[in-house]
């Protein structure tokens, strides 16, 4: 017998408007999507409005069996609960945190006269201090080489430290002061276990400042050994300053950065302790529902500090998209942690340095996943899949059209293979003797171009020819490979969705429009496509229409006038200097804001 098919009008009129969590519950009672409300009702009854509603979010409405509601007591209590039920279920249309196992720790024992410093991951049940966290066992290893070669402290376990009668190799090999046979006093350890909490919380102009003081009285004691020891501390404690982005005062923060390109997201973590960047890591969630980017950050960040086992949370989370409940994340993550803890977005000075940084690595991050050629063959399998086709197109070619109200028109032609973007194979066409910005004279000119010379066998023919541009630029298409008898390329037709939303684009294949999931691999790569070819069309556009004005690249950025151009290319000495320098060194420049750094610094490295 046949469950009956689920009623949400009779569901809706019996909803509370309380706040809580629903469940809902798809075939053979997979969970398909666990959301928390501080009204029920109203939250619920969206997912039942046609209007507004992403392709996605209807595609998992239509799998709905039954919906469990759990009511809460305050929206706070729904949000735990949440992020409990995500972690308990997986549900696939959520934003589910795959890696929540706990983070490393140095560990700094509590013994009173010679104090180990350690690796330690899990509860911290026992007496000590805890540095950290860190973003990998690697991370931690790290500085703890770092920390033996300059403060010269014991690693080794209790059974092998009281059982020695000479010093180990730790000692022979200056990364140990032999406390376990006495070769060091302790007063004199316990002044170097001191001077490492001072670096590991960042305070290490302090430990700098104390080595300068104990070299210059060992060498007014006219002891030079020790004066060399300490000079060679200095040295190193140089060199590991060099190696970090920051090692002045900052606090304890964690940032969180978001890019999104290509049908992928990342998200950046930095982890800052005591001001000192300790590292990085970077996650790959998925987003299912299309969630705005500030939504996505906040669910993310929700999953990472409640749904793991014992997650240090700082005092300061900066994140790169505010969101709705940034105040309610801050409230549970207060609770949590029993002391205050500020959620924000809006940052200035150091934090927003750390957050630019997260922000440069993310993008690089989701630009080497999208490129990463496993990801990329299957991208094709996919797109051979959905297309129909009898093997698998191992060449794809994009074009596309860029030009300023008709001026400098330029098409692009860039070409793809199961490897990813095949660079030494793009062409750009100066587009001449058309109407100006009559896009489908100006890709039909292009078209005929390219196709006559890989007639003449210039190059490859491609598998599949994909035009930016709906029925109209198809038609186009169609008709000039007909011309020219090339019937063995088949055409695919990308055009905009409804406000140009990725995802929601209409695919054409020859003059038929067929069906592709905006979320699919084979959509992905297609986006991928069009997107490098119109980054492609937009640069050679650019080029020639400074070429035609025969002008500086600075004159065409706004809010740069003959005054600061004629600085900025005084302080550079050219504009190849001006593309080298950084935004902090355009904004020392008289006249350059730090904001108009930003802007021109991106206006220069599009």
């Amino acid at each position: 017998m046949l469950e009956p098919a689920f009623d949400p009008e009779t569901f809706l009129k019996t909803l509370t408007k309380k706040p809580g969590v629903y469940r809902m519950i798809g075939a053979d009672d997979q969970v398909l999507y666990v959301g928390k409300a501080r009204n029920l009702k109203n939250r619920v009854t969206s997912y039942f409005r046609a209007a507004g509603l992403q392709a996605k979010t209807m595609a998992m409405v239509a799998k709905i069996q039954r919906i469990e509601i759990t009511v809460t007591q305050s929206e706070t209590e729904a949000l735990l609960l949440e992020q409990s039920l995500i972690k308990q279920e997986r549900p696939p249309y959520n934003i589910v945190l795959r890696d929540d196992k706990s983070y490393p720790y140095i560990y700094l024992t509590d013994h009173a006269d010679y104090p180990r410093l350690t690796f330690h991951r899990g509860a911290k049940r026992r007496t000590g201090k805890y540095f950290g966290p860190f973003p990998s066992a690697y991370a931690v290893r790290d500085s703890l080489n770092i920390l033996q070669r300059l403060f010269q402290l014991r690693n080794c376990d209790e059974s092998y430290f009281k059982n020695r009668s000479r010093p180990c190799l730790q000692y022979q090999i200056q990364r140990c002061s032999g406390p376990c046979v006495g070769l060091v006093s302790p007063q004199e350890y316990g002044e170097d276990v001191e001077l490492a909490v001072m670096f590991l919380e960042g305070k290490s102009q302090d430990v700098l400042q104390t080595f300068k003081q104990k070299m210059e009285a060992a060498a007014g004691d006219l002891n030079y050994e020790r004066a060399a020891r300490y000079r060679d501390q200095i040295a190193r404690l140089r060199k590991v300053q060099e190696n970090q982005y920051v090692h002045a005062a900052g606090g304890d923060v964690d940032v969180f950065a978001l890019a999104v390109g290509n049908g992928a997201q990342c998200v950046q973590a930095l982890f800052i302790r005591g001001g000192r960047m300790l590292g990085q890591r970077a996650f790959y969630p998925k987003n299912e529902l299309d969630l705005q980017p500030g939504e996505l950050l906040e669910a993310f960040v929700s999953q990472y500090y409640l749904a793991a086992r014992n997650r240090d949370i700082p005092k300061i989370i900066v994140l790169s998209h505010g969101g709705e409940d940034t105040d309610l994340l801050a409230d549970v993550l207060s609770s949590q942690a029993s002391r205050k803890v500020q959620v924000v977005s809006g940052v200035r000075g150091q934090r927003a340095r750390w957050l630019q940084l997260a922000l440069e690595n993310a993008q690089l991050s989701v630009q080497a996943y999208v490129s990463d050629r496993r990801n990329m063959f299957a991208r094709f399998v996919d797109l051979q899949d959905v297309l129909q086709f009898e093997t698998l197109p191992e060449r794809l070619e994009c074009f596309d059209i860029s030009h300023t109200s008709g001026e400098a028109t330029v098409a692009s032609c860039v070409v793809f293979d199961t490897n990813g973007p095949l660079k030494s194979d793009y062409r750009r066409f100066n587009i001449e003797d058309i109407t100006p910005g009559d896009d489908y004279a100006a890709m039909e000119q292009a078209l005929r171009r390219r196709y006559t010379r890989l007639k003449q066998g210039e190059a490859k023919l491609p598998d599949l020819l994909v035009i930016d541009g709906g029925p109209g630029q198809v038609g186009k298409a169609l008709m000039v490979l007909e011309e020219l008898q090339v019937t063995e390329v088949q055409i695919l037709g990308i055009a905009k969705g409804p406000d140009r939303r990725v995802g929601l684009e209409r695919y054409f294949l020859g003059d038929e429009e067929i069906q592709i999931d905006g979320n699919s691999a084979a959509a992905h790569l297609l986006q991928h496509i069009r997107d490098e070819a119109h980054r492609f069309a937009i640069t050679g556009h650019r080029q020639r229409r400074q070429k035609q004005r025969n002008q500086s690249e600075l004159e065409d950025i706004e809010g740069v006038g003959p005054k600061r151009r004629r600085q900025l290319l005084t302080h550079f000495g050219g504009l190849a200097g001006i593309k080298g320098a950084s935004r902090e060194e355009m904004a020392k420049v008289p006249g350059i804001s730090r904001k108009l750094a930003e802007h021109i610094y991106a206006e220069l490295h599009q």
